[in-house]
């Protein structure tokens, strides 16, 4: 496996978004297998995803065998280290919004990679940065934060138009990665903590 910047990213991308998982099915009370499982198809689940979308078989995960063993030591870790963690809720937000920023922009470049379009690409980064979030609160019996009032889907959106905007612009790659990234974490962190949400709107009023 060639180790370059963006392999590192997606290196990080998968371990965070396995401890997230791992996070949600020990918050769930699920044994050892269930954490196992959650944690590996929240690491995969974007990234196998976008591969299936583009035609690119064997998925990332089955042709590198060090995201089994990635997602198996992250979790190993998760289930040791569980009661320093004394906010669980706190570190599932920050691993899945680190998770979030780095796949967005690895689903991006990966479909300017292919020559897709760039709004195609941003629509990759989206699904990239989204479903692996999807599939694990699906699998946990929760509604997906995707389709909450909280901003999320719109963070990777942002993110994966400011990276096309700077490649337009013909910024270095690195810094391309590192704003974008930071860019998805932000809107995150500040719409969370300030809580900022979408509109709702609904057909019929609720009776009382």
């Amino acid at each position: 496996m060639e180790i370059n910047l963006f392999n590192i990213l997606e290196i990080l991308g998968t371990a965070a978004f396995a401890i997230s998982g791992a996070l949600s099915a020990m918050n769930r009370k699920l044994d050892v297998f269930g954490i196992f499982i959650i944690a590996f198809v929240t690491g995969i689940g974007g990234g196998t995803v976008r591969d299936i979308l583009i035609g690119n078989t064997p998925v990332t995960w089955m042709d590198n065998i060090i995201y089994i063993y990635l997602i198996g030591i992250v979790t190993i870790l998760s289930i040791i280290f569980r009661k320093k963690i004394n906010y669980l809720k706190t570190s599932l937000f920050l691993f899945d919004t680190i998770g979030l920023g780095i796949f967005t922009i690895i689903g991006v470049e990966t479909g300017i990679q292919n020559n897709l379009d760039p709004i195609i690409s941003v629509a990759l980064g989206v699904m990239t940065g989204t479903f692996g979030g999807v599939i694990r609160d699906i699998l946990c019996n929760e509604i997906p934060v995707i389709f909450r009032k909280e901003i999320y889907a719109t963070a990777c959106l942002i993110g994966g138009l400011v990276f096309i905007i700077l490649r337009k612009l013909g910024v270095e790659r690195e810094i391309i990665y590192i704003v974008t990234s930071l860019i998805v974490i932000s809107i995150r962190l500040v719409v969370v903590k300030f809580k900022i949400s979408l509109p709702s709107f609904y057909l019929f009023s609720e009776e009382k």
